[in-house]
């Protein structure tokens, strides 16, 4: 009777992917391979994903800027102080990547990185899949800075101040480059409508 009235042991909760991320962090910081390696699988479309966005190139030099991100990672993660969440560590260091190619960029004529302007798809309206390839390819087709800007402020969430510090832009310039993306994307999409 007395074990009925007792309440029956819950299952504890899945840890959350942060602390999953820790610990696996603190592992190859001890040079735990397979717990790289983990950490590479969660992340990797991630952090690809947004070198993407900033370089404008889907193929192999954004493949390889990704793993760029990761070896600086493997190589500082003995020095990571658990401040914030390693999965934002790991997206700014992928950020930091991307743009560190768009400044090596800066000496290369202009028309080297336009080639891509008249690469435009067309929209499919009946998929939502379809239509956001063509956003992407619309964003990739961005002249490099205008697309940097975009991509920092609109998607990553940055403020013009940041931006231009980490661009080495005036503030001033930072706006005008988003407004000038948003202006050509808003042609790109209307074109393609």
């Amino acid at each position: 009777m007395l074990m009925s009235t007792m309440p029956m042991p819950q299952a504890l909760p899945p840890a959350p992917l942060e602390d999953d991320d820790a610990d696996l962090a603190r592992r190859a910081a001890q040079a735990d391979v397979a717990a790289f390696e983990q950490l590479y699988r969660r992340h990797h479309r991630r952090l690809h994903g947004v070198i993407v966005r900033l370089v404008g190139q889907a193929g192999a030099r954004a493949e390889d800027l990704t793993q760029e991100a990761f070896v600086r990672a493997w190589q500082a993660l003995p020095t990571f102080r658990f401040d914030s969440a390693l999965s934002t560590w790991l997206h700014r260091l992928a950020v930091n990547t991307a743009l560190m190619e768009l400044r090596s960029r800066r000496n290369r004529p202009w028309h080297e990185d336009d080639a891509a302007l008249d690469a435009v798809a067309t929209p499919d309206t009946a998929s939502r899949a379809q239509l956001g390839r063509d956003l992407d390819r619309a964003v990739a087709s961005l002249p490099p800075r205008a697309r940097a800007v975009l991509v920092l402020h609109d998607v990553e969430g940055w403020k013009h101040e940041e931006i231009a510090a980490e661009l080495g832009m005036a503030v001033g310039s930072s706006k005008a480059q988003l407004h000038r993306a948003r202006g050509l994307l808003r042609a790109r999409i209307g074109d393609c409508t």
